[in-house]
Protein backbone atom coordinates (compact mmCIF):
# COMPACT_ATOMS: atom_id res chain seq x y z
CA UNK A 1 0.00 0.00 0.00
CA UNK A 2 1.76 3.30 -1.15
CA UNK A 3 0.19 6.93 -1.35
CA UNK A 4 2.37 7.03 -4.40
CA UNK A 5 -0.08 4.28 -6.49
CA UNK A 6 -0.58 6.51 -9.51
CA UNK A 7 -4.27 6.17 -10.60
CA UNK A 8 -6.02 7.29 -13.93
CA UNK A 9 -7.60 10.47 -13.51
CA UNK A 10 -11.39 9.89 -12.84
CA UNK A 11 -11.00 6.80 -11.40
CA UNK A 12 -13.64 5.57 -8.55
CA UNK A 13 -11.14 5.80 -5.65
CA UNK A 14 -13.82 3.92 -3.50
CA UNK A 15 -14.16 1.23 -5.83
CA UNK A 16 -10.30 0.91 -6.71
CA UNK A 17 -9.84 0.32 -2.89
CA UNK A 18 -12.84 -2.26 -3.04
CA UNK A 19 -11.00 -3.87 -6.01
CA UNK A 20 -7.61 -3.96 -4.17
CA UNK A 21 -8.64 -5.33 -1.58
CA UNK A 22 -7.87 -2.41 0.78
CA UNK A 23 -11.31 -2.44 3.19
CA UNK A 24 -12.80 -3.73 5.88
CA UNK A 25 -16.26 -4.56 3.99
CA UNK A 26 -17.03 -0.68 3.78
CA UNK A 27 -15.88 2.45 1.77
CA UNK A 28 -12.72 4.02 3.20
CA UNK A 29 -11.81 7.76 2.55
CA UNK A 30 -9.05 8.04 -0.23
CA UNK A 31 -5.60 8.82 1.78
CA UNK A 32 -4.93 12.24 0.05
CA UNK A 33 -1.17 13.15 0.30
CA UNK A 34 -2.14 16.03 2.44
CA UNK A 35 -4.14 14.06 4.73
CA UNK A 36 -1.57 11.30 4.75
CA UNK A 37 1.11 14.02 5.82
CA UNK A 38 -0.40 15.75 8.18
CA UNK A 39 -0.98 12.14 10.33
CA UNK A 40 2.72 11.47 9.61
CA UNK A 41 3.61 14.86 11.26
CA UNK A 42 1.02 14.10 14.14
CA UNK A 43 3.26 11.09 14.60
CA UNK A 44 6.54 13.04 14.74
CA UNK A 45 7.13 13.23 10.93
CA UNK A 46 9.53 10.31 9.39
CA UNK A 47 7.20 8.44 7.26
CA UNK A 48 9.68 5.42 6.96
CA UNK A 49 10.20 4.88 10.40
CA UNK A 50 8.78 1.59 12.02
CA UNK A 51 6.73 1.77 14.67
CA UNK A 52 5.67 -2.21 14.63
CA UNK A 53 5.38 -5.10 12.65
CA UNK A 54 1.76 -7.05 12.16
CA UNK A 55 0.67 -10.52 12.66
CA UNK A 56 0.63 -12.99 11.26
CA UNK A 57 1.90 -11.63 7.97
CA UNK A 58 4.70 -9.54 10.04
CA UNK A 59 3.95 -6.60 7.85
CA UNK A 60 5.68 -3.59 8.40
CA UNK A 61 3.96 -0.70 9.94
CA UNK A 62 5.85 2.30 8.98
CA UNK A 63 4.17 5.72 10.18
CA UNK A 64 3.48 6.24 6.45
CA UNK A 65 1.47 3.35 6.20
CA UNK A 66 0.01 3.56 9.92
CA UNK A 67 -0.94 7.11 8.12
CA UNK A 68 -2.86 5.75 5.29
CA UNK A 69 -5.04 2.81 7.05
CA UNK A 70 -5.66 6.35 9.81
CA UNK A 71 -6.91 8.18 7.43
CA UNK A 72 -8.99 5.74 5.38
CA UNK A 73 -10.76 4.74 8.17
CA UNK A 74 -11.71 8.80 8.43
CA UNK A 75 -9.19 9.47 11.52
CA UNK A 76 -8.07 13.11 12.29
CA UNK A 77 -4.47 13.63 12.61
CA UNK A 78 -5.25 14.69 16.74
CA UNK A 79 -6.16 10.63 17.26
CA UNK A 80 -2.26 9.86 15.83
CA UNK A 81 -0.86 9.24 19.55
CA UNK A 82 -3.77 6.94 20.55
CA UNK A 83 -3.66 5.14 17.55
CA UNK A 84 -0.16 4.20 17.82
CA UNK A 85 0.18 3.00 21.53
CA UNK A 86 -3.08 0.76 20.82
CA UNK A 87 -0.99 -0.71 17.95
CA UNK A 88 2.17 -0.80 20.28
CA UNK A 89 0.26 -2.72 22.62
CA UNK A 90 -1.67 -5.26 20.69
CA UNK A 91 2.06 -6.29 18.56
CA UNK A 92 3.90 -6.32 22.63
CA UNK A 93 4.78 -9.90 22.79
CA UNK A 94 2.45 -10.54 25.50
CA UNK A 95 -0.61 -9.60 23.36
CA UNK A 96 -0.11 -12.39 21.08
CA UNK A 97 -1.58 -10.41 18.58
CA UNK A 98 -0.43 -13.96 16.07
CA UNK A 99 -3.02 -15.99 18.07
CA UNK A 100 -5.71 -13.45 18.14
CA UNK A 101 -5.54 -12.67 14.53
CA UNK A 102 -5.49 -16.50 13.54
CA UNK A 103 -8.14 -17.85 16.01
CA UNK A 104 -11.36 -19.66 15.64
CA UNK A 105 -12.93 -17.92 18.37
CA UNK A 106 -14.72 -14.57 18.03
CA UNK A 107 -12.26 -12.66 19.94
CA UNK A 108 -11.76 -9.27 18.85
CA UNK A 109 -9.13 -6.58 20.33
CA UNK A 110 -10.91 -4.31 22.97
CA UNK A 111 -8.81 -0.71 23.05
CA UNK A 112 -9.98 1.48 26.25
CA UNK A 113 -8.59 4.87 26.78
CA UNK A 114 -7.55 6.42 29.83
CA UNK A 115 -6.73 9.92 31.51
CA UNK A 116 -6.68 13.53 29.43
CA UNK A 117 -5.87 12.46 26.26
CA UNK A 118 -9.87 10.92 25.84
CA UNK A 119 -11.43 14.24 26.37
CA UNK A 120 -9.26 16.38 24.41
CA UNK A 121 -9.81 13.97 20.79
CA UNK A 122 -13.70 13.71 22.04
CA UNK A 123 -13.49 10.40 22.61
CA UNK A 124 -17.14 8.73 24.24
CA UNK A 125 -17.36 6.60 27.55
CA UNK A 126 -20.75 7.80 28.38
CA UNK A 127 -24.38 6.91 26.89
CA UNK A 128 -24.15 4.30 23.84
CA UNK A 129 -20.15 4.02 24.17
CA UNK A 130 -19.92 0.47 22.52
CA UNK A 131 -22.35 2.10 19.88
CA UNK A 132 -21.99 4.51 16.97
CA UNK A 133 -22.16 8.44 16.14
CA UNK A 134 -18.46 9.24 18.18
CA UNK A 135 -15.94 9.98 15.56
CA UNK A 136 -12.90 9.16 17.27
CA UNK A 137 -14.47 6.04 19.20
CA UNK A 138 -15.67 4.86 15.86
CA UNK A 139 -12.71 5.82 13.48
CA UNK A 140 -9.94 4.74 15.70
CA UNK A 141 -10.94 0.86 16.58
CA UNK A 142 -11.96 1.14 12.52
CA UNK A 143 -8.14 1.90 11.66
CA UNK A 144 -7.11 -0.78 14.33
CA UNK A 145 -8.74 -2.94 11.84
CA UNK A 146 -7.51 -1.76 8.58
CA UNK A 147 -4.11 -2.70 9.78
CA UNK A 148 -4.87 -5.76 11.19
CA UNK A 149 -6.09 -6.55 7.64
CA UNK A 150 -3.86 -4.76 5.64
CA UNK A 151 -0.40 -4.66 7.31
CA UNK A 152 -1.35 -7.97 9.06
CA UNK A 153 -2.69 -10.02 6.47
CA UNK A 154 -6.09 -10.92 8.68
CA UNK A 155 -8.35 -11.58 6.28
CA UNK A 156 -10.94 -14.13 6.39
CA UNK A 157 -10.63 -17.13 5.43
CA UNK A 158 -7.52 -17.02 4.50
CA UNK A 159 -5.43 -15.85 7.92
CA UNK A 160 -8.54 -14.96 10.02
CA UNK A 161 -10.11 -18.46 10.65
CA UNK A 162 -12.96 -16.81 12.97
CA UNK A 163 -15.90 -19.54 13.16
CA UNK A 164 -18.72 -16.83 12.90
CA UNK A 165 -17.32 -13.69 13.80
CA UNK A 166 -18.03 -10.27 15.65
CA UNK A 167 -18.94 -6.95 14.92
CA UNK A 168 -16.57 -5.84 17.54
CA UNK A 169 -14.50 -7.01 14.64
CA UNK A 170 -15.25 -3.60 12.53
CA UNK A 171 -14.52 -1.58 15.59
CA UNK A 172 -14.10 -1.52 19.49
CA UNK A 173 -12.62 0.91 20.98
CA UNK A 174 -13.85 3.37 23.82
CA UNK A 175 -12.90 5.71 26.76
CA UNK A 176 -13.86 5.02 30.52
CA UNK A 177 -16.39 7.47 31.75
CA UNK A 178 -13.92 9.29 34.34
CA UNK A 179 -15.71 12.46 34.47
CA UNK A 180 -19.12 10.76 35.78
CA UNK A 181 -17.24 7.65 37.47
CA UNK A 182 -17.78 7.46 41.64
CA UNK A 183 -14.06 5.77 41.59
CA UNK A 184 -10.71 6.19 40.50
CA UNK A 185 -10.09 5.56 36.71
CA UNK A 186 -8.52 1.40 35.78
CA UNK A 187 -5.38 3.20 35.01
CA UNK A 188 -4.91 5.20 38.43
CA UNK A 189 -6.16 1.78 39.91
CA UNK A 190 -3.17 0.63 38.08
CA UNK A 191 -0.41 3.19 39.42
CA UNK A 192 -0.09 5.35 36.87
CA UNK A 193 -1.13 9.34 37.54
CA UNK A 194 -4.61 11.07 37.22
CA UNK A 195 -2.50 13.24 34.48
CA UNK A 196 -1.70 10.27 32.42
CA UNK A 197 -2.87 9.06 29.47
CA UNK A 198 -3.18 4.76 28.40
CA UNK A 199 -4.49 2.57 26.32
CA UNK A 200 -6.27 -0.57 27.49
CA UNK A 201 -5.89 -3.69 25.15
CA UNK A 202 -7.28 -7.25 25.83
CA UNK A 203 -8.69 -9.79 23.21
CA UNK A 204 -12.13 -10.05 24.51
CA UNK A 205 -15.93 -10.81 23.04
CA UNK A 206 -18.33 -8.22 22.45
CA UNK A 207 -19.98 -6.83 25.56
CA UNK A 208 -22.89 -9.42 27.72
CA UNK A 209 -25.51 -7.04 28.82
CA UNK A 210 -26.59 -7.20 32.54
CA UNK A 211 -30.05 -6.13 33.46
CA UNK A 212 -30.68 -5.09 36.93
CA UNK A 213 -33.66 -2.73 37.98
CA UNK A 214 -34.41 -4.02 40.70
CA UNK A 215 -31.30 -4.35 43.76
CA UNK A 216 -30.35 -0.93 45.64
CA UNK A 217 -27.44 -2.47 47.26
CA UNK A 218 -24.28 -3.60 46.46
CA UNK A 219 -24.62 -7.62 46.64
CA UNK A 220 -27.28 -7.62 44.34
CA UNK A 221 -26.49 -5.83 41.52
CA UNK A 222 -23.21 -7.62 41.75
CA UNK A 223 -24.67 -11.06 42.25
CA UNK A 224 -26.72 -10.30 38.85
CA UNK A 225 -23.45 -9.54 36.96
CA UNK A 226 -22.07 -13.24 38.89
CA UNK A 227 -24.86 -14.85 36.93
CA UNK A 228 -23.70 -13.08 33.33
CA UNK A 229 -19.79 -14.13 34.73
CA UNK A 230 -20.86 -17.92 35.86
CA UNK A 231 -21.51 -19.07 32.17
CA UNK A 232 -19.89 -22.69 30.53
CA UNK A 233 -20.14 -21.36 27.53
CA UNK A 234 -17.25 -18.68 27.52
CA UNK A 235 -13.20 -19.49 27.03
CA UNK A 236 -12.98 -17.97 30.21
CA UNK A 237 -15.07 -20.87 32.00
CA UNK A 238 -12.46 -23.61 30.54
CA UNK A 239 -9.49 -21.53 29.47
CA UNK A 240 -9.21 -19.07 32.46
CA UNK A 241 -7.34 -15.86 31.58
CA UNK A 242 -8.62 -12.48 31.83
CA UNK A 243 -12.19 -10.75 31.45
CA UNK A 244 -13.54 -7.14 31.68
CA UNK A 245 -16.65 -5.16 33.20
CA UNK A 246 -17.86 -2.07 32.00
CA UNK A 247 -19.64 -1.00 35.26
CA UNK A 248 -22.74 1.32 34.36
CA UNK A 249 -22.97 4.52 35.61
CA UNK A 250 -26.29 4.21 37.52
CA UNK A 251 -25.04 0.76 39.09
CA UNK A 252 -21.65 2.38 40.34
CA UNK A 253 -22.95 5.26 41.60
CA UNK A 254 -25.43 2.58 43.63
CA UNK A 255 -22.48 0.58 44.86
CA UNK A 256 -20.16 3.41 45.75
CA UNK A 257 -23.53 5.11 48.08
CA UNK A 258 -22.45 2.17 50.09
CA UNK A 259 -18.71 2.57 50.44
CA UNK A 260 -17.70 0.12 48.51
CA UNK A 261 -14.46 0.45 46.47
CA UNK A 262 -12.87 -0.76 43.18
CA UNK A 263 -10.90 -3.45 45.13
CA UNK A 264 -14.23 -4.76 46.78
CA UNK A 265 -16.08 -4.90 43.53
CA UNK A 266 -13.50 -6.73 42.21
CA UNK A 267 -12.91 -9.31 44.74
CA UNK A 268 -17.04 -10.31 45.19
CA UNK A 269 -17.21 -10.59 41.54
CA UNK A 270 -14.10 -13.13 41.71
CA UNK A 271 -15.07 -14.77 45.05
CA UNK A 272 -18.94 -15.13 43.81
CA UNK A 273 -18.55 -16.44 40.43
CA UNK A 274 -17.92 -19.27 38.84
CA UNK A 275 -19.54 -22.98 38.15
CA UNK A 276 -18.74 -26.54 39.97
CA UNK A 277 -15.62 -28.52 38.57
CA UNK A 278 -18.73 -31.49 37.21
CA UNK A 279 -20.24 -28.63 35.45
CA UNK A 280 -17.31 -27.47 33.44
CA UNK A 281 -15.74 -30.93 33.03
CA UNK A 282 -19.47 -32.75 32.22
CA UNK A 283 -18.47 -35.32 34.98
CA UNK A 284 -16.13 -36.18 32.40
CA UNK A 285 -18.51 -38.11 30.36
CA UNK A 286 -16.71 -36.99 27.19
CA UNK A 287 -13.22 -37.09 28.84
CA UNK A 288 -10.70 -34.92 30.48
CA UNK A 289 -9.84 -32.86 27.47
CA UNK A 290 -11.19 -29.62 29.24
CA UNK A 291 -9.08 -30.05 32.47
CA UNK A 292 -5.85 -29.84 31.21
CA UNK A 293 -6.35 -25.94 30.54
CA UNK A 294 -7.47 -24.92 33.54
CA UNK A 295 -4.82 -23.51 36.10
CA UNK A 296 -3.47 -26.73 37.97
CA UNK A 297 -3.96 -25.28 41.33
CA UNK A 298 -7.67 -25.73 40.94
CA UNK A 299 -9.23 -28.38 43.11
CA UNK A 300 -10.68 -30.90 40.32
CA UNK A 301 -13.38 -32.11 42.67
CA UNK A 302 -16.59 -32.44 41.64
CA UNK A 303 -18.19 -29.69 43.67
CA UNK A 304 -14.95 -27.56 43.84
CA UNK A 305 -15.66 -23.76 42.93
CA UNK A 306 -13.96 -23.58 39.50
CA UNK A 307 -13.20 -19.36 39.09
CA UNK A 308 -13.94 -17.48 36.17
CA UNK A 309 -10.71 -16.23 35.76
CA UNK A 310 -7.35 -16.86 38.53
CA UNK A 311 -7.47 -13.77 40.57
CA UNK A 312 -9.53 -10.89 40.71
CA UNK A 313 -6.87 -9.01 39.27
CA UNK A 314 -7.57 -10.80 36.04
CA UNK A 315 -10.89 -8.97 36.16
CA UNK A 316 -10.72 -5.27 34.56
CA UNK A 317 -13.17 -3.20 36.12
CA UNK A 318 -14.37 0.18 33.87
CA UNK A 319 -17.10 2.89 34.11
CA UNK A 320 -18.85 3.09 31.03
CA UNK A 321 -22.50 4.30 30.01
CA UNK A 322 -25.11 6.99 30.16
CA UNK A 323 -26.81 8.28 33.41
CA UNK A 324 -30.23 6.79 32.55
CA UNK A 325 -30.07 2.64 32.67
CA UNK A 326 -29.32 0.15 35.04
CA UNK A 327 -27.64 -1.77 33.11
CA UNK A 328 -23.70 -3.08 32.81
CA UNK A 329 -22.12 -5.50 30.79
CA UNK A 330 -19.92 -8.25 31.28
CA UNK A 331 -16.81 -8.56 28.05
CA UNK A 332 -15.57 -12.82 28.47
CA UNK A 333 -12.26 -12.62 27.28
CA UNK A 334 -9.97 -15.24 24.99
CA UNK A 335 -8.50 -17.11 27.67
CA UNK A 336 -5.07 -17.77 29.16
CA UNK A 337 -3.55 -17.69 25.40
CA UNK A 338 -4.28 -13.24 26.09
CA UNK A 339 -2.75 -11.08 28.33
CA UNK A 340 -3.96 -7.76 28.33
CA UNK A 341 -1.19 -5.01 27.65
CA UNK A 342 -1.76 -1.18 28.86
CA UNK A 343 0.38 1.43 27.10
CA UNK A 344 1.26 5.37 27.93
CA UNK A 345 0.00 7.68 25.34
CA UNK A 346 3.13 9.80 24.85
CA UNK A 347 5.58 10.17 27.13
CA UNK A 348 3.90 8.85 30.33
CA UNK A 349 6.26 7.22 32.93
CA UNK A 350 4.80 3.45 33.52
CA UNK A 351 4.63 2.53 37.46
CA UNK A 352 7.26 0.75 38.95
CA UNK A 353 6.60 -3.58 39.71
CA UNK A 354 7.78 -6.41 38.19
CA UNK A 355 4.81 -6.61 35.52
CA UNK A 356 6.02 -2.93 34.23
CA UNK A 357 8.85 -2.41 31.54
CA UNK A 358 9.71 -0.53 29.07
CA UNK A 359 6.85 1.95 29.23
CA UNK A 360 4.17 -1.16 28.58
CA UNK A 361 2.46 -3.04 31.83
CA UNK A 362 1.00 -6.61 30.95
CA UNK A 363 -2.05 -7.00 33.30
Amino acid sequence: MSIATAVEAGTDLVEYYYAQGWTDGLPVVPPSREKVEAFVAALGGEPDAVECKVAPRWGVLTREVLAVNAVMAGCLPAYAPVLRAAMLALTDQAFNLNGVQATTHMAAPLVIVNGPVAREIGMNGGGNAFGPGNRANATIGRAIRLILLNVGGGHPPDLDKCTLGNPAKYSYAICENEAQSPFASYHVEQGWKPEDSTVFAMAAEAPHSVTDHQCNDPEGILDTLCSAMSTIASNNAVLSGHCAVALGLEHARTIARHGWTRHDIRHYLWMHSGNAFRLISRNHRYGRVYNRNLPKWYRRDPDSRIPIVPSPDNIHLFVVGGEAGRFSAFIPGWGHMNTPVVKPVGTAEAPEGPDCAGGVCAI
